[in-house]
């Protein structure tokens, strides 16, 4: 027989199928790990909303992204048809705390440790206590407010540092120069010293630790610095400020728009951890 000169009939085999192949359905189980093929995406299943029809991937570095269920999808290197699981629940993805830490399942209280978080006044304890409340709990930490750092040595006094004792205090307007930074200084050189931790946020008070974006603001007011802080605030946003009922409505306000870590800034996160880190490190 001579040669084919003309090579085999194309028409004899599926000459329209990708190189990949035909996608198949593919339940989104969480746990699969994907690649988006437009966006070259490529993830872990985390969570998949049926009514809307989505699913969210998460990389190897946290990120994640949204996108539809249905085609466009590589399953170790086979395009998939994705569609909702079908039955059974999905296993539902680990809760995390207001901080961003898992939850502990069914978590009791501690019982207190000795140690203690100090901080200036009730907003600062009120915000730690939304943000961090569920990790203390578990901790076994309690958070006591003063009457502003002026009474700091006398309440360290009061309480007695000491090992398996320790003490970390949270002030406002920690910077170069300030009767704050000064205070926390004494405190560090006297025999309380090794058993007590005194950080700061760069913040006047403790309501600009709340990103202004959720208040609707790009910045917190500038207030001159011979009206009170809060007071100056309120009355640059046009709040009632009268008195001190006034200004405990303002900061129930704010406060209503913190749910999680991600409404304050990271100079105020930061230091919350660095304090439990120390009280509970011994």
């Amino acid at each position: 027989m001579p040669p084919d000169r003309y090579g085999p009939d194309v028409l004899a085999s599926d000459w329209t199928a990708p190189v990949r192949g035909r996608a198949t359905p593919a339940e989104a189980t969480l746990g699969l790990v994907l690649e988006e093929v437009t966006t070259d995406f490529c993830g872990e299943i985390v969570a998949v909303d049926r009514d809307l029809g989505t699913l969210t991937l998460e990389d190897r570095r946290g990120r994640r992204r949204g996108f539809p269920l249905g085609p466009g999808f590589l399953l170790e290197g086979r395009p998939v048809v994705l569609t909702a699981p079908v039955t059974g629940t999905a296993p539902a993805a680990p809760r995390r705390t207001a901080s961003g830490s898992l939850a502990v399942p069914d978590a009791r209280a501690r019982v207190a440790r000795a140690s203690r978080i100090f901080v200036e006044g009730r907003h600062d304890a009120e915000l730690v206590e939304k943000v961090w409340g569920d990790d203390l709990r578990v901790e076994g930490v309690v958070v006591e407010h003063l009457g502003g750092v002026d009474d700091l040595v006398a309440a360290l006094r009061d309480f007695g540092p000491g090992p398996g004792r320790r003490v970390g205090v949270l002030v406002d307007h920690l910077v170069p120069g300030s009767k704050e930074s000064r205070t926390a200084e004494d405190v560090r050189r006297s025999e309380m010293g090794p058993h007590v931790l005194v950080v700061g946020h760069p913040f006047v008070d403790v309501w600009a630790g709340v990103k202004p974006e959720r208040l609707g603001l790009s910045a917190w007011p500038v207030v001159p610095r011979d009206v009170e802080w809060k007071h100056g605030v309120c009355a640059a946003l046009g709040w009632p400020h009268a008195d001190q009922a006034d200004i405990a409505r303002a900061w129930r306000q704010i406060l209503s728009r913190v749910t999680s870590y991600a409404d304050c800034e990271p100079a105020l996160l930061g230091r919350v951890e660095e304090l439990i880190d120390f009280v509970t490190g011994g």
